[in-house]
């Protein structure tokens, strides 16, 4: 480790200091600036305002996937009687797209929002020192940023919210290949044309919300994935109905694999050859593509922190150390987000944030935590899939002896999804079957996450599945599935 110069400059003191501007750091700085008064707060921010969610996650990646949703339809627009220049061009998809067009509409929202994000911070009157933070000794941090003098800092509480990035390719020969070509989350919306064929390694949540995208654009993709099937959180049918949504669109998922190595090529317009080969034993198999996606894990940025220095403690993943109130192992320090591991969710993250607010703010009130809370969440390929609760597999896992009961239902017996034309997926509900208490609940259709959203709120009021099953909803929508949902339960 390279000797540090000792600090030249007296600390400033802040009544609290946050690292990493995440999406939990807004509100919290704002909260702590409202109860301690202006100037009071410290915000430190290696790069932009609004972390991954903002910069590089929820908000551009949602902006893009609106775009792939109206290539979709504009593609499928004879099935509805309209005719359309993806239907009447020879070219495909891919001809008609845009690129550059779709990545400015993405950069504009992304500065929207986070411009939107500083100036909500400055009129609140947090400070904001942008740079790398790290600790030099409990409570007390230092700013660099490139070309100025390292700052320091103390505080009485500091709040640590730096977040993930994506992990970098483990992939033997990568390095052989034209490095614009290997791509990441981050990288890969910043494309100025559609892949011609996209390799896909990994197929969990991001590696198919990309994949799916990219194939809604006109690209070619193969998806290859380690386990057996694709998304490994979900159940196996709801993975399997998922897995042929996919293989329905041309996608080519190839699973059980691990891949051996890249290659350099320049065959029939390819640029790159992957190699892989069953987990289990057997022959390699190769795939060429222009491109290639890695998006096999993210790894927290813990690794610039100095987080010893600190006192706070890392796991042996990199994660910051903390209890179910967010504490970390040095006192007055505490994790939000991604970097202290867990269910890796924006709205995890603001969830965090409502914890400390409530425990570090409001210490007369009961102190609340991360045990028992709910973790919805959507994945936006297309159609969606919502889910909140536990899934079935959970449940009799948990509870072994209890009456475990299963209602499912395709999304064909829908009826505004046969309207619309959207009949693909299934809702699948958890619940037990001696009280009525809804389980869990899934919902793998259009709009998924919306109808998730709604078992949701069921189930934090504790209404039982019999309340939706009589209920009134407008027709024709989506919601009067929740009738017809329970009467399949088995």
């Amino acid at each position: 480790m390279p000797i540090r110069l000792p600090l030249k400059m007296s600390p400033r003191h802040f009544k609290s200091i946050i690292i990493g501007s995440g999406q939990a750091a807004s509100p919290l700085a704002q909260a702590l600036v409202a109860a301690h008064g202006k100037g009071s707060t410290l915000l430190i921010e290696r790069v932009h305002v609004g972390g991954t969610c903002v910069n590089e996650g929820c908000t551009p990646t949602k902006t893009m996937v609106a775009s792939g949703r109206v290539a979709y339809l504009a593609a499928r627009g004879q099935d509805y009687g309209v005719a359309s220049a993806i239907t009447a061009s020879t070219g495909g998809i891919r001809d008609n797209i845009d690129m550059t067009k779709i990545r400015q509409r993405k950069r504009d929202i992304v500065e929207s929002f986070r411009t939107g994000g500083e100036g909500r911070l400055s009129r609140a009157g947090v400070e904001v020192k942008y740079g790398v933070g790290r600790f030099v000794s409990p409570k007390t941090v230092a700013v660099k940023k490139d070309g100025e003098e390292e700052e320091v800092f103390t505080a009485d509480n500091v709040f640590i919210n730096t977040g993930c990035r994506p992990a970098e390719p483990k992939l033997p020969g990568v390095e052989s290949v034209d490095p614009a070509r290997v791509l990441n989350s981050t990288s890969i919306m910043e494309l100025g044309e559609v892949p011609k064929r996209l390799i896909v390694i990994g197929a969990g949540y991001v590696g198919l919300e990309f994949g799916h995208l990219f194939r809604r654009l006109g690209a070619e993709v193969t998806v290859v994935g380690r386990g057996n099937q694709v998304l490994q959180r979900e159940d196996l049918d709801v993975a399997e109905e998922v897995a042929k949504i996919l293989r329905d669109d041309g996608i080519v998922v190839d699973l059980g694999m691990t891949t051996v190595r890249l290659e350099a090529v320049n065959q029939d317009g390819m640029k790159l050859k992957l190699v892989y080969k069953p987990t289990a034993g057997g022959e390699e198999k190769t795939v060429l593509g222009s491109h290639i996606l890695w998006s096999a894990g993210r790894i927290p940025n813990t690794d610039m922190l100095d987080a010893k220095a600190g006192g706070v403690e890392i796991d042996n993943h990199g994660f910051v150390k903390c209890d179910e109130y967010l504490n970390t192992t040095a006192e007055g320090v505490y994790a939000l987000g991604d970097v202290k591991g867990g269910p890796a969710f924006t709205h995890i993250s603001y969830d965090d944030y409502r914890i400390l607010n409530n425990n570090v703010l409001k210490p007369s009130l009961p102190k609340l935590s991360t045990t028992d809370r709910m973790v919805p969440y959507t994945v936006y390929i297309d159609p969606q899939l919502g889910h909140v609760g536990l899934h079935e597999r959970e449940a009799r896992k948990l509870y072994p002896n209890r009456n475990i009961k299963v209602a499912k239902i395709p999304m064909s017996w829908v009826a505004r999804a046969l309207e619309t034309d959207e009949t693909r997926g299934l809702m699948k509900a958890t619940v037990y079957g001696d009280t009525g208490e809804i389980l869990g609940f899934t919902c793998l259709g259009i709009e998924g996450g919306e109808i998730m959203s709604m078992i949701q709120i069921a189930m934090m009021g504790k209404l039982k599945y019999e309340v939706l099953e009589n209920a009134t909803f407008a027709h024709p929508s989506l919601a009067e599935s929740l009738n017809t949902l329970w009467g399949s339960l088995a």
